[in-house]
């Protein structure tokens, strides 16, 4: 399998083509992972909610508890102490779902901001590049036969421009029908050519 052209224009193409990609990839992970980082920020509030409320909640409950273990204090005294611990844990929590909530769309957010331009290389230049790959398998297999040199030449005329096959000669048509070993060589290497190959 060979993964470049053996002509330098078309081989330097290739080559920086595939280092755009790979810098087209990194730098949208790196993008993603940023924004992930900064979307996580976010959920700085939440974390003091969520201190801060559970601070709260354990100091009145201590208090409570306290209170509690005074002789003949009635236990209605302690009660607000423990009621109010319920509602300090109430907003920990609230801090807790906030935290969550950043997490989630942290994640969802940088995997959209990352996967969309991976899925347009993956869907756009990996189709062209594997298809290179298998046309110039084959072409390189072809190209050392007779009857592949002839197959060659019949691929380059009915896909090249008109304007190239032209260029070889006006009747290059009639002299690849009659087997003319010149015209053969031409047109197969035309198509070799435009492969990139040699």
């Amino acid at each position: 399998m060979k993964l470049y052209a053996d002509r330098a224009p078309t081989a330097l193409r290739q080559l920086l083509t595939d280092i755009f990609v790979v810098v087209w990839v990194v730098a949208w992970i790196k993008l993603g992972m940023k924004l992930f980082d900064l979307i996580q920020k976010l959920a700085v509030p939440g974390q003091k909610l969520e201190s801060a409320g559970q601070g709260l909640a354990d100091n009145l409950k201590a208090a409570g508890d306290k209170i509690n273990g005074i002789p003949g204090v009635p236990d209605s005294v302690a009660a607000p102490f423990n009621n109010a611990a319920g509602a300090a844990r109430s907003l920990a929590n609230a801090g807790q779902e906030q935290q969550d909530v950043v997490n989630n769309l942290a994640w969802i957010i940088s995997l959209i901001l990352v996967v969309v331009p991976v899925l347009l290389v993956v869907l756009l230049w990996l189709p062209l590049r594997i298809r290179w790959i298998r046309r110039s398998g084959q072409a390189r297999r072809l190209r050392n036969a007779t009857a592949g040199r002839d197959l060659l030449a019949l691929r380059a005329l009915t896909t090249q421009p008109l304007g190239k096959l032209v260029k070889l000669d006006p009747e290059i048509a009639s002299l690849w029908r009659r087997g003319d070993p010149e015209a053969v060589e031409q047109l197969a290497g035309l198509q070799l050519k435009s492969l990139g190959l040699r």
